[in-house]
């Protein structure tokens, strides 16, 4: 929650830690080899389990088996930013003009993982009829919506690491053109799995210099940064135009005053020649 995740940040508590062979998502042997193949070994988690400032994903994940865990992150978030901003309307027209804008950069790998193995072993009939629905980016939305019953715009932004700044901005806009009253926006991923971590490793974008320091493996802004750590968890707010808010006695805790999108492309092709 926000409050724990608030403390730690003050107390310069970090979360990135060594890459163990439980942490790939694996059975059997697979997980301990995957692990001696993988260059980059340090990863950023969110601490799971019933204790309080940890997360208790049986809680967000009982009620359907199409829930998987981006999906998962984003109910929680959602539930807490609702409470936060006291929005959690029962009136059906103030529903109809609440939206949510909630999206994510790949979905749940590790269920398309495991259901790939299932086929590859003859096991068709086994593979769950909830898999499709529990890797659709924008399934998060949907699971917001459908719990809460809103009724306005339903968005997700696919934009790898510029996924949450999009669903905000976008999500302002959808209130700004009147298409709804109020937003619920951010972004989730839950990428800590063997082919996540193996894919953006292969890509050559993961941290490796510091395996045996993870803690000093994150460093964007260093000379001697490599790489990035993989990590996941979600974010969310609530947005509504001021004087919504102002009518209905809201904490307001910032201001949207802008937003833009614009592609910068640069790349080298094959003859060696510069695009942009």
């Amino acid at each position: 929650g926000v409050g724990s995740t608030w403390d730690r940040l003050v107390a310069g508590d970090c979360a990135v830690r060594a890459l163990a062979a439980e942490d790939l998502r694996l059975t059997g042997d697979a997980a301990g080899r995957t692990l001696e193949q993988l260059p980059s070994r340090v990863f950023a988690a969110v601490p799971r389990g019933k204790g309080e400032a940890e997360f208790d994903e049986e809680a967000w994940t009982k009620d359907s088996r199409s829930i998987s865990g981006f999906i998962a992150y984003a109910l929680c978030a959602a539930d807490e930013a609702l409470r936060d901003a006291n929005w959690l309307p029962s009136e059906n027209e103030k529903k109809e003009r609440t939206g949510v804008s909630i999206g994510g950069g790949i979905g749940s790998i590790s269920d398309i993982l495991d259901a790939s193995q299932l086929i590859a072993e003859n096991r068709l009939r086994r593979l769950s009829p909830f898999f499709i629905p529990k890797i659709l980016i924008n399934m998060a939305s949907g699971h917001v919506s459908m719990k809460y019953g809103f009724q306005g715009p339903n968005h997700a932004a696919v934009t790898a690491c510029a996924t949450g700044a999009h669903s905000i901005g976008d999500a302002t806009r959808m209130i700004q053109f009147g298409d709804a009253d109020v937003m619920v926006a951010g972004g989730t991923e839950s990428s800590i799995d063997a082919l996540s971590i193996a894919g953006f490793s292969r890509l050559r974008a993961l941290s490796t210099k510091y395996n045996s320091l993870p803690q000093a493996s994150s460093r964007p802004f260093d000379c001697g940064r490599d790489g990035f750590v993989i990590g996941e968890g979600c974010g969310v707010m609530v947005l509504e135009a001021l004087d919504h808010a102002m009518e209905r006695g809201a904490k307001i805790y910032a201001e949207v005053r802008g937003y833009g999108m614009s592609g910068i492309l640069r790349f080298h092709k094959r003859d060696g020649l510069l695009c942009h």
